[in-house]
């Protein structure tokens, strides 16, 4: 886990070994017609759109961390399993491509543009899920489309002292850690190691989320 090729910044350092519990993870974000169905079951408002508005294949934008969590414990009552967000350590193990990893810089490949929407070939907007090519594990759209967001706090000093087995971030923080990369950034920050943190009250027009299903 963190930066092994020195090129990013320095919250993903030092480079570290994790062990974690099995778990599977949606293949795709949630997309809108998904939250839509969420939305229609409990009575809750969709939120505003964004300009190019609601497309149902389109991964879903504008939630707050809480709405995020909200929808996986909704999934969970709903299912009677054990539906949450990816921890940090989950999300970047899945988009490394487990242990199958062949080691890519972006989530399924060397080159950004064969699997994943960035500011160089979105059209500046969020695109359908599962167009580019998905990573080891045949998960899409883990380096841009939309940031996602993890269920750990955000420090940036955490790689120092986090712990080998399932580390689940912080115990306190101010800002909540988010994954993947967007449809409105560059290359740089769609890579399987970049780390961001966006405040968790807040919504995004670039920013969504993906379950995960623990043991």
């Amino acid at each position: 886990m963190g930066d092994t090729e020195m090129e990013g910044d320095p919250d993903e350092q030092p480079a570290h070994e994790v062990t974690l519990t099995t778990f599977q993870m949606s293949k795709t974000p949630v997309t809108v017609a998904q939250y839509r169905t969420y939305c229609n079951a409990t009575g809750k408002k969709m939120p505003a759109p964004p300009s190019w508005g609601w497309i149902d294949n389109h991964p879903m934008v504008n939630v707050t961390w809480h709405d995020a969590v909200d929808y996986t414990d909704w999934l969970a009552d709903k299912t009677g399993k054990n539906y949450q967000l990816p921890t940090e350590a989950q999300w970047e193990y899945a988009a490394r491509g487990g242990n199958q990893s062949k080691g890519n810089k972006y989530a399924g490949g060397r080159s950004l543009d064969m699997v994943g929407w960035y500011k160089g070939n979105s059209n500046e907007q969020t695109q359908p899920v599962a167009q580019k090519r998905p990573n080891e594990l045949g998960l899409y759209d883990m380096s841009g489309n939309v940031f996602e967001w993890c269920k750990d706090w955000y420090a940036e000093d955490y790689y120092a002292t986090s712990p080998k087995e399932n580390p689940k971030g912080p115990a306190t923080g101010s800002y909540r850690v988010v994954r993947s990369g967007s449809w409105n950034v560059t290359a740089a920050f769609c890579r399987v190691a970049n780390r961001g943190s966006y405040a968790p009250g807040n919504i995004y027009y670039n920013c969504g989320f993906r379950v995960v299903l623990s043991q």
